[in-house]
């Protein structure tokens, strides 16, 4: 057997989340039955640097494989893309070691968040930025997110469905950019728990609009209470972009 690593790309929007479950339609799903094809009805687990919640989107997320098909790149991005629906595409898949594990070697991971200010709602972007039409100050994003940065208790960040304990995270790098009417924000850190970068948005917008006062932002990291912190974002704004190895 071989083990592959594969990069993949989707558009969220039509799936209720990646890892496959009992009611809804799936990204592993789909990648199982397209490998399932190829391997002439045996199963293949496929795994993922992490999970993205219904209506997520990923640019770069990485997966691995197992496999007795001996097959170059070209082959299985073609094969796969011949085989998945359109709402996916794998870009590489190249061989790697035995012990490769694309979640748990994963040493970091970058997310970007679109947010949408036009005065008005526009139907097609509304599968791929949040709606955030308020007059919003964008210097005191910038600099509420500089409080962000850094090795912190995410816990006031993250939801309390979260299965982890440990919520101390480093992030990096956080960086606000203004493209006429849409504000993408981009986060680079060691990992990210359970709606983290949702809830910072969330937290971050409820700044710009004066909902929170710039300075309790440490206030909010402290208390480690996630009723402190602002409103989860909607998901249909997050793209998981890259995986760091």
């Amino acid at each position: 057997m071989q083990r592959y690593k594969g990069i993949v790309t989707y558009d969220g929007s039509g799936f209720s989340g990646y890892q496959i479950q009992l009611n809804g339609r799936t990204v592993q799903e789909e990648l199982e039955k397209a490998l399932r094809t190829m391997h002439k009805g045996a199963d293949v687990n496929v795994i993922a640097s992490g999970r993205t919640d219904a209506g997520v989107h990923a640019r770069g997320q990485v997966i691995h494989f197992d496999s007795f098909l001996q097959l170059p790149s070209e082959r299985w991005v073609k094969a796969l893309n011949g085989l998945l629906p359109e709402d996916i595409s794998i870009m590489e898949v190249h061989t790697a070691s035995s012990d490769f594990h694309a979640r748990f070697d994963a040493k970091g991971k970058t997310y970007k968040y679109v947010v949408y200010m036009g005065s008005v709602r526009n139907p097609f972007k509304r599968h791929y930025a949040a709606y955030h039409p308020y007059k919003t100050d964008i210097s005191k994003i910038k600099n509420a997110a500089d409080f962000l940065i850094g090795t912190h208790d995410y816990t006031s960040f993250c939801s309390t469905k979260t299965d982890k304990e440990n919520k101390v995270r480093t992030v990096s790098k956080i960086s606000i950019e203004q493209n006429l009417d849409e504000l993408v924000f981009t986060f680079t850190g060691n990992g990210f728990l359970y709606n983290m970068v949702r809830i910072m948005v969330g937290t971050l917008l409820d700044v710009g609009t004066g909902k929170i006062e710039l300075v309790r932002i440490p206030d909010i990291l402290a208390g480690r209470d996630r009723t402190l912190a602002g409103k989860t974002a909607p998901a249909e704004g997050l793209y998981l972009w890259e995986v760091y190895y």
